[in-house]
């Protein structure tokens, strides 16, 4: 019979892939995919970053090693499960969050779930892609979910991020649009309160020129400073590979300086 604490390292190892484990690292970079996304593009990181940040990617039910379970449909159970499976990461360690869409809001809700219960909070979030859950968080979300296959479709495509490989060929697709639709389903399910107290990490937001995400009410949500940067693109504006450079830049540099204050 396996330990609890076996048990505990396996479903960590489920929920949080880090392809690039530096074991005298001084910071963790968490990244949130987007929703219908899996671990993978972000968990590649890792090799693009100084020694000194160990990248790990968050995997949701449903997807990669995960593929037998469920798809997720309760918010609050993903903060909850994804704040369980960190905590022995980031316990003794300064760490950061970085999302993109649907991975901004749950960075951020699980990072105001680890302070509210744990007394741990990030030492910068970096959000992409996502107007603040107190402004527009449902619009988004609601907007897909009358849609038909085929305009979810020509939705996904026009968004852009989606490999042409899946979008192209119909068994990928029709793999890939229960995870989509099951994440946007989740986040419409999703009831977001403003807390009373903000957190108190430094934020930092991306967008692209071209997408239609409002970022400036995210200062509501913490007490620390808030930056907001623009760079050329769409919605997947940091597939770019030239966009994808700017923000690893952009966080190292945040974190090294985070290291010194």
């Amino acid at each position: 019979m396996e330990s609890k604490e076996s048990v505990k390292e396996m479903r960590t190892e489920n929920v949080v892939s880090c392809l690039y484990q530096q074991p005298d690292t001084v910071f963790k970079l968490i990244c949130f995919p987007w929703a219908g996304s899996g671990s993978l593009h972000f968990a590649k990181w890792g090799k693009s970053f100084h020694h000194s940040i160990e990248v790990s990617s968050i995997r949701l039910p449903g997807r990669e090693c995960r593929d037998k379970e469920p798809f997720a449909t309760n918010l609050d159970h993903v903060i909850a499960e994804v704040s369980n499976a960190l905590l022995p990461l980031i316990q003794d360690k300064t760490f950061a969050f970085f999302g993109h869409s649907l991975g901004s809001y749950i960075a951020y809700f699980t990072a105001h779930h680890l302070k509210q219960n744990h007394g741990l909070q990030p030492v910068h979030i970096f959000l992409s892609s996502a107007s603040p859950p107190h402004k527009s968080y449902h619009g988004y979300f609601t907007s897909t979910s009358s849609m038909s296959e085929e305009q979810l479709h020509h939705f996904i495509l026009n968004m852009g991020g989606t490999p042409k490989e899946i979008l192209e060929n119909k068994e990928l697709l029709e793999m890939f649009l229960p995870v989509f639709k099951a994440d946007i389903q989740m986040a419409r399910n999703y009831s977001f309160v403003k807390p009373s107290k903000p957190l108190s990490c430094d934020f930092t937001c991306f967008s692209g020129t071209e997408d239609i995400v409002a970022v400036e009410g995210w200062k509501d949500l913490t007490s620390g400073s808030v930056d907001n940067y623009k760079l050329p693109g769409d919605h997947f504006y940091l597939i770019n590979p030239s966009n994808e450079s700017f923000i690893i830049n952009y966080i190292t540099k945040s974190l090294e300086v985070s290291h010194f204050i």
